[in-house]
């Protein structure tokens, strides 16, 4: 798993939304973005994380921050995600895993003992350039919004 660091260059990518949209990284170029990776829609921890960044979505973008989440779910489970909880930020259909590739969040997990490859929940910061600002290894999914306007240390 080689994930992108802090002063990588984000290789341009696009992928679908849940609506089927075509979104790429340049559509954000300019802008300050925050790509959350989660494992799966609809699941505990990614409700927590999701309505968490929902609930401060006007404190991110007074910032100057657009938001992109991304799983390796299909369209229907992420329009399905999206609508139940009112999302105002897009989430990626990453099926193929190109982004997840590109940003190097796919390899080995344990879970209840058990070893298998997903997602790892990270969270990257891109700057105006399309340059990776920071990286969020830990994400608390209760607080994510508060752990991304903290300054970095």
């Amino acid at each position: 798993m080689k994930t992108l660091k802090v002063g990588d260059t984000v290789p341009n990518f696009t992928a679908k939304d849940q609506d089927g949209n075509l979104i790429s990284l340049s559509d954000y170029k300019g802008k300050r973005l925050i790509v959350f990776f989660y494992p799966k829609a609809s699941t505990p921890g990614c409700i927590m994380e999701a309505c968490n960044l929902r609930d401060n979505y006007e404190v991110l973008q007074e910032q100057g921050f657009e938001l992109l989440g991304v799983s390796a779910d299909s369209e229907k489970r992420q329009t399905n995600f999206r609508n139940k909880y009112k999302f105002p930020f897009p989430l990626l259909a990453d099926e193929d895993k190109e982004v997840i590739n590109i940003f190097g969040v796919w390899g080995p997990k344990k879970f209840m003992g058990r070893e298998y490859d997903g997602i790892h929940r990270k969270t990257f910061i891109i700057n105006t350039e399309g340059i990776v600002e920071r990286v969020i290894d830990k994400v608390k999914t209760k607080s994510h919004a508060a752990q991304i306007l903290e300054e970095k240390e």
